[in-house]
Order: structure tokens, then C-alpha cells, then sequence
């Protein structure tokens, strides 16, 4: 699935057997087709062509947690294209090459993937071409959940928070339902026509979350 903000493209890739959502971002108008690589799942095989067919580099591979379905795609994703600078929260660092932490050695086979070489805290701001994205901490499901939104667009990849009529899973080792509160309150926050582009299922709008999702009434969870 293809979406276009501005000059912003945004490429959707449903991978793997979670169908798991990844995305391929560049700006058209940014320089040499730089692009950024948000999750890298299972399969990551179409997505990869598609990288290569358009001539697009690279940049970052950015982590919206660390759980095998969001990470085991790394590999051939570098073996394909080369090193590529890959980030995420500082509280999953070692996530990846851990199968109990990324949960696939509960669901072998288990998954070793590179690790980040950079790590976020929360608060950055990071640049693709004439956007700039705020890294927001968004806990809950996983302890290093992260979301990027860019407000001058009104758009934000928020991982496996908060999904089209649901919320992330809250029973692994790892998950905080008190986190994920204070996270679901905080995407709240964005304007209402903030499109979510979330790590699994179609996209939505805070708004949209706000009217129906089930999840988001008082004690719910």
C-alpha cells in the first residue's frame, strides 16, 4: 500500500505469518533517495526488492520494539543492502539477540537478529529529507516501545500500541499494562486527525481510536 504526504511516500509491507505491517519512507524531494526502513519482520524478502527497484538507500532501519516479529527480518535485510544503522529504545538493546526477551523462544524457531547499533531514549528528533520526526516513548506491550510522529504531516508509526479498534498484547514477560496506559494517553494527545500507521492491521486516525476503540474506556484493561 502505497500513501503520499506531501513530498513524504510511505510503502506498506504485510510480512510474515503475524502480518506484520513494515514501511519503506522517503522524501521525494529529500536527497539521494535516502529512505528509512521502519521494522524489519519475518520475510522481509518484498520488501527488500522493492528498496532495490527503486533505487533507494538506507538510511535507518528504525525499531518500533524489539519482539521477533518486528525484528527477525534484520539479517537478510543487511545481507541484501549492505550496513544499515539500526536503532531503537535503549530498554530493548539486548532484545535482539535474545530469543526469551523477543519472545521467539517461546515460538522457535528461536531469533537472533543484529543488534541496534545506536540507541533512543525518547525525545529525539530525527531527520528524512525536509521532515522531521519526534521519537516518542510509548511502553506498554514491550518495556522500549517507541512511536514516530511527524506533526507537520499528521502522522505517526506507533508500532504495536494502539491498532484499529484494539491495543498491543499485554500477557508477555515484558509487558506493563500501567505503561501502556500512560501511553495510550499520550498518543491521545495528538490532534485527531493524526493518522497512526501501526505495526499491524489498517490504518487509522487518533481520532477514529478515540470515538470507538473499546480499549480506550476507562477500565478496560
Amino acid at each position: 500500500m502505497a500513501l503520499s504526504l506531501q513530498t513524504l511516500s510511505i510503502e506498506t509491507f504485510v510480512l510474515g505469518d503475524f502480518a506484520t505491517n513494515a514501511y519503506v519512507v522517503w522524501d521525494e524531494a529529500g536527497p539521494a533517495d535516502a529512505c528509512w526502513v521502519i521494522d524489519c519482520p519475518y520475510e522481509p524478502e518484498a520488501m527488500i526488492d522493492f528498496i532495490e527497484s527503486k533505487g533507494l538507500k538506507p538510511a535507518l532501519c528504525i525499531l518500533t520494539h524489539c519482539h521477533c516479529d518486528h525484528v527477525a527480518g534484520l539479517s537478510r535485510l543487511r545481507l541484501r543492502l549492505g550496513p544499515i544503522n539500526t536503532l531503537c529504545h535503549r530498554a530493548e538493546k539486548e532484545f535482539n539477540e535474545d530469543p526469551n526477551l523477543n519472545l521467539s523462544g517461546f515460538i522457535p524457531p528461536a531469533v537472533s537478529a543484529p543488534p541496534p547499533d545506536a540507541c533512543l531514549n525518547g525525545g529525539e528528533m530525527l531527520e528524512l529529507g525536509n521532515y522531521y520526526f519526534r521519537v516518542l516513548f510509548t511502553p506498554g506491550h514491550s518495556p522500549g516501545g517507541i512511536t514516530l510522529w511527524c506533526a507537520e504531516l499528521g502522522v505517526a508509526f506507533d508500532g504495536d500500541t494502539l491498532f484499529a479498534g484494539s491495543i498491543g498484547r499485554l500477557d508477555f514477560p515484558t509487558s506493563d499494562p500501567e505503561a501502556m496506559r500512560r501511553s495510550l494517553e499520550l498518543l491521545l494527545q495528538l490532534p485527531d486527525e493524526t493518522r497512526l500507521l501501526s505495526g499491524h492491521g489498517p490504518a487509522t486516525t487518533v481520532g477514529a481510536e478515540r470515538r470507538s476503540n473499546p480499549y480506550l474506556r476507562p477500565g478496560a484493561f
